[in-house]
């Protein structure tokens, strides 16, 4: 459920450099190309914690409440644990979005890759990152909810798989679609990209709850199942968000709108000679 807030053209020190990314495809030199995959950006490590402690509350919040709903309904509503899920989105964005991009998913990350908005070495430390923080929010929920539920929040289908995949594809591509709208297109207001994302999280929930759980993210499902060894239909909340961004991610860069001078710009970064260590941040989500 994540997603970037810094806009392209900003000065930053994240890590989804352009010129990180256009490295890739545009250095003719083999072995200084290399070198450059080899090398992680300034502060590296601090970004991957970021991401692992944001995932940590993502997780904390939303699994939290969502047992909490389906043990004590008087307590926690249906309705609340999705606002739990939308708001905790928005915040952590505006927490940690200038640090690590706020991605809390590992099919967002996977997705921005795809797209050349983040850097493939990186990919996997960021995944680490994030599953390690959800199991360790799932490990803190099982001792203090212990007395209460047995549930952890875990997301199973109410009723078949199939439909269940179908739910969390359509509610992961909306979230994607707005997550690259507004953190990787220059003209939307990047201002608001955390009350947008969070907005986007907290409405699919609301509908995909009662039939898939809306998960929406690989991590937040995988930490509470292997903490509470329930890995019922587990493949669903895998495929199912990471078809889903691919496809959200893919359909925002088709009707993207780019001007000639725009073009020309990244034309000019990309054949330039690129350090992959410095400059401008592109994407966080």
């Amino acid at each position: 459920m994540m997603a970037s807030l810094t806009k392209p053209n900003c000065s930053s020190s994240e890590i989804h450099d352009i010129n990180v990314v256009k490295a890739q495809y545009y250095s003719f030199n083999i072995s200084r190309r290399l070198h450059h995959h080899c090398k992680q950006p300034p502060f590296f490590a601090k970004k991957v914690i970021a991401e692992m402690i944001s995932t940590f509350i993502l997780v904390f919040v939303t699994c939290g409440a969502g047992a909490l709903s389906k043990s004590e309904p008087s307590m926690v509503s249906q309705l609340g644990a999705s606002a739990a899920s939308g708001l905790v989105v928005t915040v952590m964005i505006y927490a940690v979005g200038h640090i690590s991009g706020a991605h809390m998913n590992p099919a967002v990350t996977f997705a921005f890759a795809v797209e050349s908005h983040f850097p493939w070495i990186q990919v996997p430390f960021y995944v680490a990152g994030q599953l390690f923080g959800a199991t360790m929010a799932s490990l803190v929920l099982r001792q203090l909810l212990s007395s209460m539920t047995e549930d952890l929040g875990t997301t199973t289908p109410s009723d078949t798989a199939a439909k269940a995949l179908v739910m969390e594809l359509v509610v992961t591509f909306c979230m994607m679609f707005v997550t690259c709208a507004v953190a990787t297109d220059v003209k939307a207001n990047g201002e608001l990209a955390g009350l947008a994302v969070g907005s986007a999280v907290c409405v699919t929930s609301i509908l995909a709850g009662p039939i898939s759980g809306g998960s929406m993210n690989p991590a937040r499902t995988l930490g509470p199942a292997v903490v509470s060894n329930k890995y019922d239909s587990l493949w669903v909340y895998i495929i199912g968000p990471l078809l889903g961004t691919l496809s959200g991610a893919r359909c925002y860069s088709f009707i993207r709108i780019t001007t000639t001078s725009e073009e020309e710009q990244q034309q000019q970064i990309a054949s330039s000679d690129p350090n992959p260590i410095k400059t401008n941040a592109l994407e966080n989500v």
